[in-house]
């Protein structure tokens, strides 16, 4: 097993060299230095590998267990949570008026992947607060705010969502829980399932956000309302006293992520559990999709850090472990595994697909700092536009790939990797959740090619298209870059022509949202590959002039093979999803 360390290049690569710091020019941040933004990220990366990676294992190990109602997490797992947490790295992207911090989101983000790397199960508990903090700063009426945002920012409290039920699972119109109005409050009653980090030891209270029924409402989604339901009820000073009527009666037995607590809770066995509403009534889907998008965006940096870690993994085992000879015309000597050119093909695979995906997910963070606060209504329109358009790619196809690349750290253990005392093995089985939750890999490809294709006619994604294309021509430009250039023109093609065929069979007026669905999983792939082609193109022009100007930076060197893989190699793959999506679907239609 191997320790862990902060990709610390290349994530100021992309910040600095990528992105331009483009956040730290818009008027919110233009007192925070590229300087102190550097020593974020490196004090970051002490606590991740420190502290939280050496617990990893010792979480997958030991896992959580619930005893008499209360929910133990593995050793080690409390102090973590609570140095993280006393250190103000819950609070780094939040409003300062509630105790944050108020960094950009791109910043956020970056300090996230290594979270998520070094110890993805305690990761889950900050990534839930997160998208709590999100859901009641911009719905929550000003008393729930100044009662319970504080404190969640600070970390001394966590946060959870509450929306899936036995009989209710993607399809949230079956939720069966109730809210009863008493005053000025409700009572709540009902069960969920799968709540992460729903009961545990790591603070002194637990927000629970909720979505539940009012007695009188509609069937379906537009009768879900949100509700604010603590472990412990807050006094008038904001103190926790008696605990409310929430209770954890199971813990899933789970492939992965065994130190995270992942709960049945069943609120109102007695007398029922108090709840707030928050926002308006029947609303709370909506209200919920605040918490859900912010969520999103984290699961998929979450898989570019897991997939981080097994690559790191890999890479170690490989240079130690002898394996065969060298050929003959490189000595015919006893050679480690990364000698042997195969071996090197999967590396190689992985540590430029974690680049591409990496660079690809802090643009949308970036685009999320120019949405909140860019200077002209106009530019914080299109950044969330594009914002919209990026999420469930970042989201489904960084967590694709993450379990591909995870599989591939076993690969390269061979044998060994399928042997639990390497460590390999739980890269994967953490990995595989995250194409799953928080909406499954297959709705963010539907909301890709319905909501924020379909309906806008492919707008914001051609103007995307149109800077993918310019890149593509500088690469063409340039001698050295230009069959990138050419494979990069290429994508840009088919993924025009897939747009067109969702736009045609979207207007088809029998067939049309079968049609969609039918081609929406391979869209996203091509959409993805094409998009972190476009990163890892403009990678490549900045290694390249970095090169040329003499700067002989090993770094740069590693990031044009890195980009001659992802263009030349990886693109391929991806573009042959064209095929899928002009198929006709008619072998949808078999009966089953």
């Amino acid at each position: 097993m191997s320790s862990y360390a902060a990709p610390l290049r290349d994530l100021r690569f992309v910040l600095e060299e990528l992105l331009e710091h483009r956040s730290l020019r818009l008027p919110e941040y233009q007192e925070l230095s590229e300087e102190l933004v550097t020593a974020i990220i490196e004090e970051a990366s002490r606590l991740a590998g420190e502290v939280w990676a050496p617990l990893n294992r010792r979480g997958d190990e030991q896992g959580c267990r619930l005893e008499n109602g209360e929910v133990h997490t593995p050793t080690g797992f409390a102090e973590a949570y609570r140095a993280f947490a006393e250190g103000g790295w819950n609070g780094i992207g939040s409003d300062p008026a509630h105790g944050g911090q108020g960094l950009p989101e791109v910043v956020a983000s970056a300090v996230q992947e290594m979270w998520h790397s070094a110890n993805m199960a305690l990761a889950l508990c900050p990534l839930l607060t997160a998208g709590a903090v999100e859901a009641l700063a911009q719905h929550g009426s000003e008393e729930l705010k100044s009662r319970y945002l504080e404190k969640l920012i600070s970390g001394e409290w966590t946060g959870t969502m509450n929306l899936t039920e036995s009989q209710a699972g993607s399809d949230l119109s079956m939720v069966r829980t109730r809210a009863v109005p008493e005053g000025a409050h409700y009572r709540l009653s009902g069960q969920k399932i799968f709540i992460t980090w729903g009961e545990h030891d790591c603070a002194d209270n637990i927000i629970h956000l909720v979505l539940a029924r009012l007695p009188d409402a509609a069937e379906g989604n537009r009768g879900i309302s949100l509700f604010l339901v603590p472990k412990f009820l807050v006094d008038e000073q904001g103190r926790p006293g008696e605990r409310n009527d929430v209770s954890c009666v199971s813990l899933e037995h789970k492939l992965g992520i065994h130190g995270s607590p992942t709960c049945v809770l069943s609120f109102g066995e007695h007398e029922g559990a108090i709840g707030y509403l928050v926002g308006e009534p029947g609303r709370g889907l909506q209200h919920m999709f605040t918490m859900m998008n912010a969520a999103r965006h984290k699961v998929g940096i979450q898989g570019i850090g897991v997939a981080e870690r097994a690559y790191q993994q890999a890479r170690v085992y490989a240079t130690e472990r002898v394996q065969g000879r060298t050929p003959e015309a490189r000595g015919g000597r006893p050679a480690v595994l990364s000698e042997h050119y195969d071996v090197r093909r999967m590396l190689l695979s992985m540590r430029a697909r974690l680049e591409a995906l990496r660079a690809l997910a802090l643009l949308s963070a970036s685009e999320m700092d120019r949405a909140r606060h860019a200077p002209t209504v106009d530019e914080r329109q299109r950044a969330q536009q594009r914002v919209d358009l990026y999420t469930p790619v970042v989201k489904a196809f960084s967590t694709d790939q993450a379990v591909d690349i995870t599989s591939l750290g076993i690969q390269v253990h061979g044998g060994m990797g399928y042997i639990e005392e390497t460590g390999a093995a739980q890269h994967l089985r953490d990995a595989r959740i995250a194409p799953i939750y928080e909406g499954t890999n297959g709705i963010q490809a539907l909301d890709l090619a319905g909501r924020k294709i379909y309906r806008d006619g492919g707008t914001a994604l051609s103007g995307v298209l149109d800077e993918v294309a310019a890149c593509a021509d500088a690469l063409t430009a340039d001698a050295k870059l230009a069959e990138l250039g050419v494979s990069l023109h290429q994508g840009v093609v088919d993924l025009r022509r897939a747009v067109a065929i969702v736009l045609a069979r979207g207007d088809d007026a029998e067939r049309g949202p079968d049609a969609l669905q039918a081609l929406a999983t391979p869209l996203l792939a091509l959409t993805g590959h094409v998009l972190c082609a476009w990163q890892m193109g403009r990678a490549a022009l900045i290694a390249q002039a970095a090169l040329v100007t003499g700067d002989d930076d090993a770094f740069y060197r590693a990031k044009l093979a890195s980009a001659d893989f992802v263009l030349r190699q990886w693109l391929p793959i991806g573009r042959a999803q064209l095929a899928a999506i002009e198929a006709d679907p008619g072998a949808f239609d078999e009966a089953w």
